[in-house]
C-alpha cells in the first residue's frame, strides 16, 4: 500500500488531491466558526494598518474618557482586509453591544427604524455593504446619525403626518468596498473615514503565525512566509490558505508545515507565486488573447471569463491594479507588460 506521504513528492497526486478536496469541503457553519475564532479581539491583536489603529485607538480612548458616544466611522477598501473585525473591536473596546446587519438585508425604511430604535445607549450599529442601502432606507439614517432622531411618517395621503422619535445615542460603523457609490449626504455624516490598504508580506506572515498558534498548527517561518507571499495582501485569504495547507499536511502525515509542505499545497490549489488563482489568470489571459491587450470594458471582460462584473471589480481587479498587472483607463481595462511577462506572452500574443 502506498504511503500518503509519497503524495508530497508527486508519486501519488491523485490521493493527495482527493484527500485535500475532502478535507477542504468544510461545512459552512464550521468555516464561519473558524473565521470567528481567528478574528483579532482587540486593537493590540490586530496586525497591520498602523496609522488607522493609532487614530482609532485615540478616538476610542477619548470617547471613554468623556463618557460620550464615539463619532460614526466609515471603513472602505477591498474585501477581506478587516473592516468587520474592526467594527467588533470598536464595540468590545468601548464595552458596548454590537448590532450587525448589511445594506442588502434592509429592504424597507421601517426595518432600519426598528433596528435603530432598539439600540441601547452607546451601542455600535454595523452596516456592511452600506453602499447598497436603498435610498428610502438611507434617508432614515440622516436624522438618526446627526440628531439621534427618527422621522416617522404615520398614515397615507392627505392625512399623513410626520412624527419625531428620539433614539439613544449610538455609533454607526459602515463598511464598503465601493465608496464611490455612497451618496454625499450619507458619507458626510461619518465623522471618521478610513481606507484599508493591502497588507505587506511581513504583516501577513505575522497573521499566519498568530492563526497557526490558535489552530494548533506547527509552522516554520519559511512556511509562514510562503503562505503569506501568495495571499494577495489579504488576511481573509491568508487564513483560508492556512487551513488548506493544514489539510494537506494532515493527509500527507507531516506534523510541521515547512516551506516544502506549503508549496505542495499551494500548487495543488493552483495558487501561483504572485498569489493569483485560476480566475486571476483567466482575466489576464482574456484581456491579452481575446481583446489584444485591451482596452476592454468590464462587462465584456465578465462575459469572456464567465464571472459577474461586480465580482471582477470588487474581488479580483483591486489586487491586479495594485500589483500593476492591469491598468484601468477611460476606455476600459488594459494588460500591462507585467501581465504579458507573467503569462509568458509577447505583445503579439505568442508564447515567449
Amino acid at each position: 500500500m502506498k504511503s500518503k506521504a509519497s503524495a508530497l513528492n508527486g508519486n501519488d497526486d491523485d490521493l493527495a488531491i482527493e484527500a485535500v478536496a475532502q478535507l477542504a469541503e468544510t461545512p459552512p457553519e464550521e468555516e464561519r466558526v473558524l473565521d470567528l475564532s481567528l478574528r483579532p479581539r482587540s486593537l493590540g491583536d490586530f496586525v497591520g494598518q498602523a496609522r488607522l489603529k493609532k487614530i482609532l485607538g485615540m478616538s476610542i480612548e477619548a470617547a471613554r474618557m468623556r463618557k460620550e458616544v464615539m463619532d460614526h466611522v466609515l471603513f472602505s477598501g477591498p474585501p477581506g482586509l478587516g473592516k468587520t473585525s474592526l467594527a467588533h473591536i470598536i464595540a468590545r473596546e468601548l464595552g458596548v453591544n454590537l448590532r450587525a446587519t448589511s445594506g442588502p438585508a434592509i429592504e424597507r425604511a421601517g426595518d432600519l427604524a426598528a433596528i435603530v430604535a432598539d439600540l441601547d445607549q452607546g451601542d455600535v450599529l454595523f452596516v456592511d455593504e452600506i453602499h447598497r442601502l436603498a435610498r428610502p432606507v438611507e434617508e432614515i439614517l440622516y436624522p438618526a446619525m446627526e440628531d439621534f432622531e427618527l422621522n416617522i411618517v404615520v398614515g397615507k395621503g392627505p392625512g399623513a403626518r410626520s412624527m419625531r422619535l428620539a433614539v439613544k445615542p449610538f455609533t454607526m460603523v459602515g463598511a464598503t468596498t465601493r465608496s464611490g457609490l455612497l451618496s454625499s449626504p450619507l458619507r458626510d455624516r461619518f465623522g471618521q473615514h478610513f481606507h484599508l490598504d493591502f497588507y505587506a508580506r511581513e504583516e501577513l506572515a505575522e497573521i499566519v503565525r498568530r492563526s497557526a498558534r490558535l489552530l494548533g498548527i506547527k509552522l516554520t517561518d519559511e512556511g509562514a512566509e510562503e503562505v503569506a507571499a501568495r495571499s494577495r495582501g489579504t488576511p481573509r485569504i491568508v487564513n483560508r490558505l492556512l487551513r488548506r495547507v493544514r489539510d494537506f499536511a494532515q493527509v500527507n502525515e507531516r506534523p510541521t508545515v515547512t516551506r516544502e509542505v506549503a508549496l505542495g499545497a499551494l500548487e495543488l490549489l493552483e495558487i501561483d507565486a504572485c498569489g493569483f488563482d485560476s480566475m486571476d489568470r483567466s482575466i489576464l489571459a482574456a484581456i491579452i488573447d481575446k481583446f489584444d491587450g485591451g482596452p476592454v470594458g468590464v462587462e465584456s471582460l465578465a462575459a469572456a471569463v464567465g464571472e459577474e462584473a461586480d465580482t471582477i471589480e470588487e474581488v479580483y481587479e483591486p489586487y491586479l491594479l495594485q500589483e500593476g498587472f492591469v491598468a484601468r483607463t477611460a476606455r476600459g481595462r488594459m494588460a500591462t507588460q507585467r501581465a504579458y511577462t507573467h503569462l509568458g506572452r509577447t505583445r503579439h500574443g505568442t508564447l515567449l
